[in-house]
């Protein structure tokens, strides 16, 4: 597995459009999100100059997983469109707290895996980890996710320590959760490592 990191105009070129292609894949195609598109790749209001993309490939170059990092002192996903997550409590806005959305891990050359089956795999923790690794590069202390319910099950199995932001909620079909996860207590010492 190869993870590359970095704010679009320092990802390799034509990375970022691979990217919202796969997202397209997972998101829109195989779990059935109501997302915007952009031809055949997906993106929203948050896909900026200042987002954070953290992408697994293969050696062939194919993605098989992806997470996007937003800092919250700019408008972000839980604060413009799930702040109900929060359960009536304001949303973070610090340079220290960055959310992590648009998480996938599905490897669509390999039939053993699926969308839903990503939240056991061990690439999944693999990159689960990864991008914790590069919040902290960013200045992040704490993540702020916004995912599937089923989330928590890989956050479990990783050994992430993370808890609920508010109660889960069903929003069109599909139940989700907003949760922290503290980074200082989950990077692996090798990750702190110059």
């Amino acid at each position: 597995m190869f993870v590359i990191s970095g704010a679009p105009r320092t990802l390799p070129r034509g990375l970022y459009s691979k990217v919202a292609h796969y997202r397209h894949k997972v998101f829109i195609e195989q779990l059935g999100w109501q997302l915007p598109t952009l031809g055949e790749g997906e993106q929203d209001q948050f896909d900026r100059s200042d987002t954070v993309y953290v992408v697994a490939q293969d050696e062939d170059g194919h993605i098989f997983g992806c997470a996007r990092l937003l800092p919250t002192t700019r408008p972000y996903l839980l604060s413009d469109v799930f702040p109900q997550l929060l359960n009536g409590l304001p949303h973070p806005c610090s340079p220290d707290i960055w959310e992590l959305s648009r998480f996938a891990s599905v490897d669509f050359n390999s039939k053993m895996t699926s969308p839903l089956g990503q939240y056991s795999s061990s690439i999944a923790i693999q990159l689960l980890r990864e991008s914790i690794a590069c919040a902290a590069e960013h200045g992040a202390r704490r993540l702020i996710t916004v995912s599937p319910i089923g989330i928590e099950r890989l956050l479990r199995r990783a050994g992430i320590h993370a808890h609920r932001a508010g109660p889960p909620m069903v929003v069109d079909g599909h139940p989700i959760v907003a949760c922290w996860i503290e980074v200082a207590r989950n990077i692996v010492p090798a990750q702190l490592a110059p």
